[in-house]
């Protein structure tokens, strides 16, 4: 009985596997017959613009000084591709931005890195000393949801010395174009004309001790007082790609040009003072937390002043002990 009912099975099973075969092969036949369409293609974003090359530089100084260094080009390092210059003793490379830049961040005299965000359009002094004072002028922007501080960056300095007032200063800018400059910069109310070529080079006929030269043909100088201080300033724009990235909100009408800056100073007391001055006392004492990935330096109500040329924050020094030739005690530049 068992075996007649296996019988009457079989014809049934290759009879399903007969209509499956069929229902496949129609399937194809169908699939062969209908209109073929290109595939659309795969969304794209909007294609990011070529980074330029990182720009390069040589040593400035004399070549009977530096015989090894003098004259050799460098590439800026990958941190700051378009903001170096050779430091000439370890004929290197370096990032102009060693002293301040991008979001306030700051290299102190004892090396270690810290930040002051200040307050847009707002003064704060830098570096207060009995004979050299530094205020910077903070720009910025409303910070991303969230936040409880604006971006801030260095829009130009201030420097007071010896009854002079020299103002460096990037000028606002729409679209940023590394080829024009942008830099402005005034002794004592009478603008700085410097050709637009590298290595051209002004002495003030009034401060025969002050030059300025351009390290680039456009938007790059180093101020000098012989004896007293060098100032690098990189004038520079909030990229698409930095505003991206950190939510800076950048508008076409305004790529929040500023300085990127580094100090070497030759001559301090060590009752020198301000933001970054402090740095440089002897008996400055580091207080930050080394663990910090944003170690922040508060108290702004001690380093504002009430303008760009005024040296009243709260730690001025400056004029503070000095005399002149007739033994009177100097006086800070009036405003």
């Amino acid at each position: 009985m068992a075996r007649q009912q296996g019988a009457q099975l079989h014809p049934v099973m290759i009879a399903a596997v007969v209509i499956a075969a069929v229902v496949l092969l129609l399937a194809v036949v169908a699939a062969d017959a209908a209109p073929s369409y290109p595939r659309p293609p795969k969304a794209q974003g909007p294609k990011s613009k070529p980074r330029p090359p990182p720009m390069k530089v040589k040593c400035k100084e004399s070549h009977k000084l530096y015989p090894y260094c003098s004259g050799e080009k460098m590439e800026c390092p990958a941190t700051c591709p378009r903001s170096c210059y050779v430091d000439c003793d370890t004929c290197k490379p370096c990032a102009t931005c060693q002293g301040a830049c991008g979001d306030p961040r700051f290299i102190g005299g004892d090396g270690n890195v810290f930040y002051f965000h200040g307050r847009r359009d707002a003064d704060f002094c830098v570096v207060s000393d009995r004979d050299l004072h530094i205020n910077a002028h903070f720009i910025g922007k409303r910070g991303a949801d969230g936040m409880s501080r604006d971006f801030t960056w260095i829009q130009a300095i201030a420097v007071l010395f010896d009854g002079h007032r020299l103002y460096v200063g990037a000028r606002k800018t729409a679209a940023w174009d590394d080829d024009v400059d942008r830099l402005d910069l005034v002794l004592n109310g009478e603008p700085v004309l410097l050709p637009e070529e590298a290595d051209a080079t002004w002495t003030s006929s009034v401060v025969p001790a002050l030059s300025v030269t351009r390290t680039k043909a456009a938007n790059g100088v180093v101020v000098v007082l012989d004896g007293r201080f060098k100032v690098r300033a990189n004038a520079v724009p909030i990229t698409e790609e930095e505003s991206a990235v950190h939510r800076y909100g950048v508008r076409a009408d305004d790529c929040l040009a500023h300085l990127d800056l580094s100090f070497k100073f030759d001559e301090l007391t060590g009752d020198v003072h301000g933001v970054v001055g402090q740095t440089y006392r002897s008996d400055y004492i580091n207080k930050f937390d080394v663990k910090a990935s944003m170690p922040t330096l508060g108290g702004e109500q001690d380093f504002a002043t009430s303008g760009l040329f005024a040296a009243d924050c709260a730690v001025a020094r400056f004029g503070h002990g000095r005399r002149n030739d007739d033994g009177a005690t100097a006086l800070p530049v009036a405003e």
